[in-house]
């Protein structure tokens, strides 16, 4: 379609998304002081429904596809976490585009949002910042319906209830909904999800932060992975034990001016999701996609 027969905003329709452009417009100003693209990837991490799908990729590629080739990119992540599988069709979507990538974490990016952490060549933290361990989370069937879980909690919660009746001791009922839909094949894809999960990071950080050392890439692998080291899935990771763990961390202080800006975008995508009741958005300068 040439520019000449493309459709323009009305006045009223530019008011109604106020909101977006007003994002953008500071996404454009954030990209002219770092020279790079910039991208946005939040969910509402309150929300039982907020984890990484594939139901993702379809709105990522959006954002994705609006990137020259071979650019130096910004990804400004929020997530709990989610399905690794998913996440590494979403790195490879980032990668296919990307020369140079920055992970920017505002806030919080947990287990498979941790994971495509690791496939950037450095990752931006400030004082608010926090990763997570490797825990993948699965679907599994509760008595609200299926939701997802930690895969290492779910099977933590199995032990703990074997360990309760190793003596033969009937059930206890409270466990029953826990229990439904459980099976062999369930159990196994738990296991495999959490091994899956330490290969794709052993795989990102041998590209990206560790090129040509696959021994330190599986030994923060082996890291982010153990559970003795982190027992639960909310585990906060900051910039500095990120740092100590061998992590490429780019600290940015609360008062740097770039850090205001980015804190700036990322409050706004905050509030407007509060106000909206909205899951995740995928953004760029010139593409938008809201669920």
């Amino acid at each position: 379609m040439s520019q000449l027969h493309m459709p323009k905003q009305t006045p009223l329709f530019h008011a109604i998304h106020r909101d977006r452009y007003e994002r953008q417009e500071l996404i454009k100003e954030i990209e002219t002081v770092t020279g790079r693209r910039l991208l946005v990837y939040i969910a509402n991490i309150t929300h039982p429904e907020s984890a990484i799908t594939r139901e993702d990729i379809a709105p990522f590629h959006e954002i994705v596809a609006s990137l020259e080739d071979d650019c130096n990119v910004d990804l400004l992540i929020e997530s709990p976490g989610g399905d690794p599988n998913a996440a590494e069709t979403l790195v490879h979507t980032l990668l296919s585009k990307t020369s140079h990538l920055r992970v920017i974490v505002p806030q919080a990016a947990k287990s498979a949002a941790t994971l495509i952490s690791l496939a950037g060549d450095e990752i931006v933290m400030s004082n608010t910042s926090e990763l997570g361990p490797i825990d993948p989370q699965i679907s599994i069937p509760t008595a609200f319906g299926y939701q997802y879980r930690p895969a290492q909690a779910f099977l933590n919660g199995l032990e703990m209830i074997k360990r309760e009746h190793a003596a033969g001791q009937p059930l206890n009922a409270a466990y029953l909904p826990f229990l439904q839909g459980v099976d062999a094949a369930l159990i196994d894809f738990c296991y495999k999800s959490i091994e899956h999960s330490k290969r794709l990071a052993v795989k990102w950080l041998s590209r990206s932060m560790y090129k040509n050392n696959p021994l330190a890439a599986k030994r923060i692998a082996e890291t982010l992975t153990n559970i003795e080291k982190y027992p639960n899935h909310g585990s906060v990771i900051n910039y500095q034990e990120a740092m100590a763990i061998g992590l490429k961390i780019t600290y940015m202080p609360y008062n740097d001016e770039v850090w205001q800006a980015i804190w700036r975008l990322y409050k706004r995508y905050l509030v407007y999701m509060r106000e909206k009741t909205a899951i995740k958005i995928f953004e760029s300068t010139s593409s938008s996609v809201m669920f």
